[in-house]
């Protein structure tokens, strides 16, 4: 069974663009991205847009589908009318190369500055042993694609770019989580610790936990629950327990 569907495909580059519309067959069972890539066979051979794998792991097809942060290759055919309009942009919070596709250089700088795992002293890999409670926490968040479909939609940057120089975004600070809750990162024993660093180097004040992050995750990770709200908590422990103040106090 196929029918003709109506797209309305944003077409531009970084000196501006506009919506076009197009009509498109699509036949039952497919998804968003067989309709670009079927575009592109036809019409419009010079549409440009990012993917690869076509199954949901990569995270290189990120675009947003009537206004909503989605992956196209995840997105089906089925959950819209035959005759509804389906509108494809190119995220709106990162700057826009070609097409549909943006420049996300941004999401790599701000990984850079996360410092990475620091194993105990006197173990060696192999010698590490973890409750299975914890290896399940990591897991979760080690299930992200990088789609950057979070960072997309966190209002704090989307609507205020100036936030990003200090701001990480909740991908960033769900790693920062990830390395703060794991029972055998040892950076928590020198002074520069991880929740305060997600506070005053990567912007941790500025999320004010919408939750916005968690609805579009394409692997349901629990983004705010499970790594941004324990982050602030151990924040919120370390900076106003008044206990742990007076000995920072007579630390310092």
């Amino acid at each position: 069974m196929s029918y003709l569907a109506h797209l309305r495909v944003w077409h531009g580059d970084a000196g501006g663009g506009e919506l076009r519309d197009h009509v498109v067959e699509a036949e039952e069972g497919e998804v968003v991205l067989d309709l670009v890539h079927r575009l592109q066979a036809t019409t419009c051979p010079d549409l440009a847009v990012r993917w690869n794998c076509k199954a949901g792991k990569c995270g290189s097809c990120s675009a947003e589908i009537n206004g909503k942060p989605k992956l196209m290759c995840m997105t089906r055919m089925s959950t819209f009318a035959t005759d509804e309009i389906i509108t494809v942009t190119p995220m709106r919070t990162f700057p826009v190369i070609k097409d549909l596709v943006c420049d996300v250089s941004f999401n790599y700088a701000k990984a850079r500055e996360v410092p990475a795992f620091e194993p105990p002293a006197g173990l060696a890999p192999g010698e590490y042993r973890m409750a299975q409670e914890d290896v399940q926490r990591s897991q979760e968040f080690r299930k992200c694609i990088e789609c950057f479909l979070c960072q997309d939609v966190c209002h704090v940057i989307r609507d205020h770019g100036e936030n990003k120089e200090a701001y990480s975004g909740p991908r960033f600070l769900m790693r920062i989580a990830e390395l703060e809750l794991h029972p055998l990162d040892a950076r928590d024993e020198t002074r520069a610790n991880r929740p305060d660093e997600a506070r005053a180097e990567h912007g941790l004040g500025l999320c004010n936990i919408t939750r916005c992050c968690t609805d579009v995750c394409p692997e349901n990770i629990q983004i705010t629950d499970n790594a941004l709200i324990p982050l602030k908590e151990r924040v919120a422990d370390r900076r106003y327990d008044p206990i742990r103040r007076l000995f920072r106090r007579g630390r310092d």
